[in-house]
């Protein structure tokens, strides 16, 4: 498997990435479809080392996934603009992960029921006053494309993350101008 080749920017702290996919919202999950691309940003739960998203039981996305289960899922989070007098030098503070994997359904109604917990923790945490229940997901039918939802898990052989840390004296803010040197004469 290829490895970051900026090495400079690699980030190979695994409570640092985990942290970012956990409290990172959206995620691009990119998929082959024969011989052309297809990303979808989806939301998704990161929980010990594993991915899992959701979506209607139909559809592209299934499709091709039941026909090439390998998945590149690729979070990130832009932070500003890091300035410099040198305009070479001028730079982005970000962080962004890349989760390389095979999608499979999660069938057990059990961990369905859980995961989609999950994803109503994190993305309305608190909103309900009580926690989703196995025949509300077994009966749950997609309003939009009439087919049932669908889990997918994601245990992922392999995991690469990049950053480039914000520089709190150096970030870009609307009407900076460079820093005028001061002449000697």
């Amino acid at each position: 498997m290829d490895t970051v080749r900026y090495k400079t920017r690699e980030c190979l702290d695994q409570e640092k990435i985990n942290q970012f996919l956990n409290t990172a919202r959206i995620g691009h999950l990119g998929l082959a479809d024969g011989n052309r691309p297809y990303v979808i940003p989806l939301n998704y739960v990161w929980l010990d080392d594993r991915l899992y998203f959701h979506g209607a039981g139909d559809g592209r996305r299934n499709k091709v996934i039941a026909e090439n289960p390998e998945i590149c899922f690729t979070v990130c989070e832009e932070y500003g603009t890091i300035t410099n007098p040198v305009p070479a030098k001028t730079d982005t503070a970000y962080m962004s992960v890349m989760v390389f994997g095979k999608a499979e359904p999660v069938t057990d109604l059990d961990e369905a029921t859980f995961m989609l917990q999950k994803l109503m923790d994190k993305y309305v945490p608190g909103y309900y006053n009580r926690p989703l229940s196995k025949h509300h997901v077994d009966k749950y039918r997609s309003a939009v494309f009439g087919g049932p939802v669908k889990v997918y898990r994601v245990i992922p052989y392999h995991v690469t993350a990049k950053e480039s840390p914000v520089e709190a004296d150096n970030m870009y803010s609307p009407g900076m101008k460079v820093p005028i040197k001061p002449s000697n004469s």
